[in-house]
């Protein structure tokens, strides 16, 4: 016994892999099997004991269990518990089915042999996730595809160069053995054809979404007024489109969204200092257990060591700006252009004010009107999850600074804020088509000077995607497609532009990142970010407006 607690772990961690491979070899030999010809003396001796169906039935069952333990060896690789209980089922159910097929005690051997072998280790399967959450990647059901093409073909060769000698009744039982192969090949190719497809249409398992309505939006709220560790964008938790873990303590929170198979965090977790490696575990081993796959996405050069201690691969994929309040001016020969700006948009009627509460709630028709001319102008609709949208309650969860002109309101911004002052930033920046050209510079100096008077640290202006990616031989192979899109790709994004408007602020550069399980799925990852983002691919696909159809959009009051 004592043996056997010091090796069960190393028994134990290589046990997913060996029930995997065992399992698809078993699942290969029994496509094999009912492909090739039966072996003649033995089939003989059956047909004296045994019904022709249930010879037939077992012949075409047992090509179909070939193709089962085939798939469910993905499931045990993925430590599911649901695949180790179903493939102790499939073969304990196809070892006597060997036998009615064609008395092939061999394969009944082999098949019970691996029964033995897996029983012992069914405590190295904890996901407890269901077979309809196991993940079957493409690649994976082509490999099955090419087990049984390669059954197929072994089985047409097979029976093309078999010798049964010259009697004729010989000649009988290889036609009907051929046609009984032909069934079974099939049947599996059939089988598999519905598996891929009702992968592509089933998901992982799905939290639900908090909302308003749900009462653990009061706790977001609560917690982000008196956050510890919280980022301006943790402000996204009012969205209405995310799941959460909390706390034991119920002090901190992560929040995340689902697309598909993948559980996409955004930022690290948001309240206590002392509980982020608590929900970051808790985070993985969920969605380990859901067979999802995870991710986490802005997270801050700060969040890398918990980061690494998940076993998480890391890439940069840009770099957030942050002006600093204290040091920041508009005098000075460097700032001549802003000053001129801001001053002359003062000179046109210009106005500042930061409204909250019912004072927001009372603007909302005017700001919605700003902000459907604002989109009429920009491709993609409204954003979600990485970025706020113009919902009426989410905006009305924040201050709202307001410029008008001779008291028209003419732009907004939503603000986020933090408990500890830290910092703060805008979430939404909409203006009307009769703003002055120069409102949104007016806009950033009004709210610096804002932020200093209510003692914040900083004042963020957000990210600029694909900044900062190394460019050199040995760099990551993302980091160089990154800096050759940030280089060459102003058709598909602004990169440059953002980044050379926010360096008129003199900002300090952060680099930010994403984290996900494996180097090679980061790159999924970033799409689901967009497509979580953008509302899936329709939202990706929104134009802007033609000057046509603006003509009946509403005018600002």
């Amino acid at each position: 016994m004592r043996f056997w607690r010091a090796l069960k772990p190393a028994l134990y961690a290589a046990a997913p892999l060996t029930a995997a491979l065992l399992t698809l070899g078993a699942g290969v030999m029994l496509l094999a099997s009912g492909a090739t010809p039966s072996e003649p003396h033995r089939f003989m001796r059956l047909m004296e004991i045994t019904p022709v169906y249930l010879i037939e039935v077992s012949h075409f069952a047992s090509s179909v269990m070939g193709l089962e333990l085939v798939m469910l060896a993905f499931g045990l690789r993925a430590r599911l518990d649901a695949a180790w209980v179903a493939t102790m089922a499939a073969l304990l159910i196809a070892a006597p089915l060997a036998l009615l097929k064609g008395f092939n005690w061999e394969e009944t051997a082999v098949l019970v042999t691996i029964a033995v072998l897996l029983a012992p280790f069914h405590g190295a399967f904890p996901r407890p996730a269901r077979l309809s959450r196991m993940e079957v990647t493409p690649g994976w059901l082509l490999s099955a595809f090419c087990a049984l093409v390669g059954a197929g073909l072994l089985g047409l060769w097979s029976f093309q160069h078999a010798d049964y000698a010259d009697q004729a009744w010989w000649r009988v039982m290889v036609d009907a053995d051929a046609a009984r192969a032909i069934r079974a090949w099939v049947g599996a190719a059939l089988a598999l054809f519905a598996f891929g497809v009702w992968r592509l249409l089933a998901s992982a398992a799905t939290p639900p979404v908090v909302g308003e309505a749900d009462p653990e939006f009061a706790r977001v709220r609560a917690i982000l007024a008196k956050a510890e560790v919280a980022e301006p964008g943790s402000n996204l938790a009012l969205l209405g489109d995310k799941r959460f873990l909390f706390s034991s303590s119920g002090d901190s929170f992560l929040m995340f969204g689902v697309r598909g198979r993948t559980w996409m965090a955004l930022g690290a977790p948001v309240g206590r200092r002392d509980e982020r490696m608590e929900l970051l575990w808790r985070f993985r081993e969920l969605a380990d257990s859901h067979a999802a796959r995870p991710g986490i996405y802005g997270l801050g050069a700060e969040d890398l060591p918990d980061i690494v201690e998940l076993g998480f691969s890391i890439q940069k994929v840009g770099e957030s700006a942050a002006v600093p309040l204290e040091t920041f001016s508009i005098e000075g020969r460097k700032r001549g252009n802003l000053r001129r700006a801001w001053r002359k948009a003062a000179e046109e009627g210009a106005t500042f004010e930061i409204l909250q509460g019912e004072a927001v709630i009372a603007l909302i028709p005017q700001l919605q009107a700003i902000s459907d001319q604002w989109l009429a102008h920009h491709a993609g609709g409204e954003k979600g999850f990485s970025m706020g949208g113009f919902w009426p309650g989410y905006v009305a969860e924040f201050p709202v600074a307001v410029v008008r002109i001779y008291g028209t309101v003419v732009a907004f911004a939503t603000l986020w804020t933090t408990a500890a002052h830290s910092a703060f930033s805008m979430d939404l920046m909409r203006y009307a088509d009769e703003a002055p050209k120069n409102i949104m510079d007016y806009l950033f100096v009004e709210l610096i000077a804002w932020g200093r008077e209510q003692g914040y640290q900083a004042f963020e202006f957000g990210m600029a995607p694909l900044a900062g990616l190394d460019d050199r031989p040995l760099a990551p192979i993302m980091s160089r497609v990154g800096n050759l899109l940030f280089e060459r790709g102003e058709e598909i994004y602004n990169f440059q532009g953002v980044r050379r408007y926010k360096d008129k602020y003199d900002p300090l550069w952060q680099p930010r990142y994403i984290a996900g399980p494996h180097k090679w799925v980061i790159p999924l990852l970033l799409a689901e970010v967009g497509l979580l983002s953008s509302g899936g691919v329709s939202g990706l696909a929104k134009r802007p407006r033609r000057p046509e159809e603006m003509r009946e959009l509403p005018r600002a009051a």
